[in-house]
C-alpha cells in the first residue's frame, strides 16, 4: 500500500502517479488532498473550471463534478485511468483520498521529488482548497 502526502505536489503529475501504481495493482492512499497545487494563473485556472461548469446539457444526464477537494483529486485520477473498462474500474477502486492524514497513515508517508511545486518555472499556483472553496462560494 502507497500512502502518498499530497502537500506542495502538482495534481496532475501527481494523478498520473498514483493512476500508474494503482494499474499496476497497489492500494493508494492520497492525504492533504486539499494542499495539492494546480498549476497555472489564478484567473484563469478559475475560468477553466467555471467553463466545466457551464458547459452543462440536460441536468439530469450532464456530469455532475465535485466540490470537495478529495472528490476533487480522485476525480482526476479516474481521468487518468481507463475507467470504463474492467481493469480501469477495479484500479480506480484501489485509490483513495483524504483531505487530512488519518491517525493510521501517519507512520508511512512518501512524497514524489518529481511533482513537487519546486518544479515549476514560475510562482503561479492554486490550492486545490482554493479551487473548491471558490466552487462552492466561499471566498
Amino acid at each position: 500500500m502507497k500512502v502518498i502526502n499530497g502537500e506542495k505536489l502538482l495534481l496532475g503529475r501527481l494523478c498520473s502517479y498514483a493512476a500508474k501504481a494503482a494499474l499496476l495493482g497497489e492500494e493508494v492512499k492520497i492525504v492533504n488532498c486539499g494542499k495539492v497545487v494546480v498549476s497555472g494563473d489564478r484567473k484563469k485556472v478559475f475560468a477553466n473550471e467555471r467553463q466545466k461548469r457551464e458547459r452543462g446539457g440536460y441536468p439530469l444526464k450532464s456530469p455532475k463534478l465535485p466540490r470537495l477537494p478529495d472528490r476533487f483529486v480522485r476525480k482526476a485520477v479516474r481521468g487518468m485511468l481507463p475507467h470504463k473498462k474492467e481493469r480501469g474500474r477495479e484500479a480506480y477502486g484501489r485509490v483513495m483520498c483524504y483531505v487530512n492524514i488519518p491517525e493510521e497513515f501517519n507512520s508511512n508517508m512518501e512524497t514524489i521529488e518529481s511533482a513537487n511545486v519546486g518544479k515549476l518555472p514560475t510562482l503561479k499556483y492554486v490550492t486545490v482548497t482554493e479551487i473548491c472553496n471558490w466552487l462552492r462560494g466561499r471566498k
